[in-house]
């Protein structure tokens, strides 16, 4: 499960609870459809023949990624498409043929918004809804590691995090579960080449850890540089200077974080994400 998986499970409890018939159709044996499907969520895998068969009965259908969006415009149905990349749109002629057809885009930052203009989208179309995280109870436990996502993909950053954390003299833990691993953070880094937003900085942020996270994408959106965290550039010289500077003063760490999980608190919370996304598909049909 990543990112936006989360978010997509997270927007399917929050409409359930407010009373909507949501039904999820994604591939089978997927994280996401084995999560949902736990949860006592209502989840098809996600084919041709099960898409026709629920969008007879749909107001609308909501596509999570790219490939969801091309057979969400099929339908004929009306298409609200969720753009979590900061990548440039592409221009070739089936892209714009499914970026005219959907009815309605939301973006995940003004960074993704940005992309989405420049590809020609028109700005009344496209709505900045950002994610939401869940806010866990604070609990007092020792904080003894630096923590980083454990991802195999080249444009995450883990190689300029083992460099910058052999320059700073720190072991870092690279996690497969964050849930887990962040109570005992004691300072989260979060390097990568470009961002739509990103979900796991906003969970780091809500547990009360220190983020150290690149000046790229969306980052920027959520994290006040100083304030709610720091901000750097992708030299593994640089993000180590900063990791030593977090480590060795722990009442900046310490302000750094509160200030983080004030911010979820009051601007990325689950309940705001999931209205403002309502109140897109109310727009949308009316």
């Amino acid at each position: 499960m990543r990112g936006g998986q989360w978010q997509a499970l997270y927007l399917l409890h929050g409409l359930v609870e407010r009373g909507h018939n949501v039904r999820l159709l994604a591939p089978a044996g997927s994280p996401l459809a084995q999560t949902a499907a736990a949860r006592q969520l209502n989840v098809q895998p996600l084919r041709l023949t099960t898409l026709a068969a629920a969008a007879r009965n749909a107001d609308l259908i909501h596509a999570h990624d790219a490939h969801a969006h091309t057979l969400a415009v099929l339908t004929g149905r009306p298409a609200i498409v969720s753009r979590r990349v900061a990548f440039p749109v592409r221009r070739n002629l089936a892209s714009r043929w499914k970026y005219r057809r959907a009815r309605h885009f939301i973006a995940v930052s003004e960074c993704v918004r940005d992309t989405l203009l420049d590809a020609g989208v028109d700005a009344a179309r496209i709505t900045v809804v950002y994610d939401g995280v869940p806010l866990p109870e604070p609990a007092e436990r020792p904080r003894t590691q630096v923590v980083a996502v454990d991802l195999d993909d080249p444009g995450k950053g883990k190689k300029l995090i083992e460099q910058a954390g052999t320059l700073a003299g720190v072991t870092v833990h690279f996690s497969k579960n964050l849930e887990e691993d962040l109570p005992h953070a004691t300072l989260f880094v979060y390097i990568t080449d470009l961002e739509g937003l990103g979900s796991a900085v906003l969970m780091a942020m809500a547990y009360g850890a220190p983020v150290l996270a690149s000046r790229v994408g969306g980052l920027p959106e959520i994290i006040d540089d100083g304030i709610t965290g720091l901000l750097t550039s992708n030299d593994p010289a640089v993000i180590a200077d900063s990791m030593r500077r977090l480590l060795s003063d722990g009442s900046l760490a310490s302000q750094l974080g509160a200030r983080a999980r004030d911010r979820v608190e009051r601007e990325f919370s689950v309940d705001r994400m999931v209205n403002e996304t309502l109140r897109v598909y109310e727009r949308t049909l009316s």
